[in-house]
């Protein structure tokens, strides 16, 4: 790696660690604390490249991006910050940063990044920069906060697409924010003046379905949401719909929480429309797989809930601890309403781990998330779970004779249901798959009543 690096950070251990690292790697480094040094080191020619923080004593980092690129057309600069949220990478892109990192970052990913812009001597016009006040506080009220590498990956390609016209598809599990992120590639768009639109099955319904929604767009953006659901016939009009777009196009987004193209192998989604919403993939991650987060997402449902009036509250670390083991089935949904209600429950200012615990007590659970269990434990303490609610529900008294059987008859039913689902009814390979004998599965297929569908299989 050759070339000059100027370094601009308050704080000095990075300054310290970016310096000896870069000066490793071959470059010659100048590293200041202040913007204005950055900028006189910027209008006297010097530096090949510019790795700044963003919150520094004398300045914002954003706000140098068009000056540095206004005096040096060409001059590369990384953005490293600890503000992880997705207006921070959207305005990095907005301002012409060549990349941006969120801090802590990794070491190694950075240095890879700071040799491909100094190779690369890369410069593109600068996009106008968004000074709307009322876009910054749209930002602010989005739950998109992390610092996982997925969620900085997933803002980088918000930035990215967000001024293309290029169809985008949003997947992920229900409550993880689909939504959220079509309306904010809207929102931080050029389009943003323009409508956003949200288009269900009923509004494709009748002749002057599709016109309607068009109309109702203006050029902006449609969203159809959970697009997998959509029978054949709402489908086949989106199709129709796409085909006939108006002079003004309007940005087409769809979610979906549904594999669409395991459904579509099923039949059961068009393989036209796949392919016409297929422009640009977009996957959200479920909670329980950035799980680093939900610290900070806690304390932005928290600084939320105090904003609209309710008293403030903190997670003891027992309680968070207990918040990051939980698996969230519904997602960062599920763990707002978790910190709406425990700001309304809890006693003190500080919300304990058993407050938390009577809180997701009463909601549904996956596995918890514990390291060095087994799938075998887990489903193990699932069960054991399960069955002291039902010994608890009989308040003392014990329950009617023949528990064992009724027991094994509750989990055997899904057990080869699904089985037999998996082998497409087939019952000679389903029989394999549980390890049991085919006469002993035709008698269990009779005696629990389990209705056998045979289908062809697609592989």
């Amino acid at each position: 790696m050759d070339g000059t690096v100027l370094v601009a950070d308050d704080d000095r251990t990075i300054r310290t660690v970016l310096t000896q690292a870069l000066t490793r790697a071959g470059c010659k480094v100048h590293a200041t604390s202040s913007l204005v040094t950055l900028m006189r080191w910027v209008d006297e020619g010097k530096g090949d490249l510019v790795i700044s923080d963003v919150v520094m004593p004398d300045g914002n980092g954003l706000d140098t991006l068009p000056l540095i690129n206004q005096r040096r057309p060409g001059l590369p600069v990384i953005i490293i910050s600890a503000q992880n949220t997705i207006m921070t990478a959207i305005q990095a892109t907005e301002k012409d940063a060549y990349d941006y990192l969120p801090k802590p970052f990794d070491l190694p990913d950075l240095m890879k990044r700071a040799a491909r812009a100094l190779d690369q001597k890369r410069h593109k016009p600068a996009a106008a920069p968004s000074t709307d006040p009322a876009l910054a506080a749209v930002g602010d009220e989005l739950p998109m906060v992390g610092r996982t590498p997925s969620m900085q990956a997933l803002y980088r390609l918000v930035a990215r697409v967000m001024n293309s016209d290029l169809t985008v598809m949003v997947t992920g599990e229900s409550g993880t924010g689909k939504s959220l992120i079509a309306r904010a590639i809207h929102d931080f768009s050029d389009r943003r003046t323009l409508p956003f639109v949200v288009a269900t099955g009923a509004d494709l319904m009748g002749a002057d379905g599709p016109s309607t929604i068009f109309n109702r767009a203006k050029g902006g953006s449609i969203l159809f949401e959970e697009v997998s659901d959509l029978d054949d016939e709402a489908q086949a009009k989106i199709v129709r719909m796409l085909d006939a777009m108006p002079p003004a196009n309007p940005r087409i987004m769809a979610t979906s929480q549904k594999d669409l193209a395991e459904r579509m192998e099923q039949g059961e989604f068009r393989q036209d429309l796949f392919y016409r919403l297929g422009g640009v993939s977009i996957e959200v991650p479920a909670l329980r797989e950035r799980v680093d987060d939900i610290p900070l997402l806690a304390a932005h449902f928290l600084a939320r809930a105090e904003r609209d009036g309710a008293a403030a509250r903190r997670l003891s670390g027992e309680a968070l601890d207990l918040l990051r083991a939980y698996s969230w089935p519904g997602n960062v949904r599920q763990l707002e309403n978790t910190i709406r209600r425990l700001t309304v429950t809890a006693q003190v200012a500080e919300i304990t781990r058993a407050e938390v615990e009577a809180v997701l007590g009463s909601q549904p659970e996956i596995e918890p998330l514990m390291s060095g269990s087994s799938e075998g434990d887990k489903l193990s303490a699932s069960v054991a779970k399960h069955l002291r609610r039902y010994f608890d529900l009989h308040g003392g008294v014990l329950p009617s004779p023949g528990l064992y059987a009724r027991i094994l008859r509750e989990v055997e039913a899904p057990l080869i249901e699904i089985a037999l689902d998996a082998t497409a009814g087939n019952q000679a390979k389903c029989a394999d798959l549980l390890g049991i004998n085919r006469n002993t599965l035709r008698k269990k297929i009779t005696d629990l009543d389990i209705r056998v569908t045979r289908r062809r299989k697609l592989v």
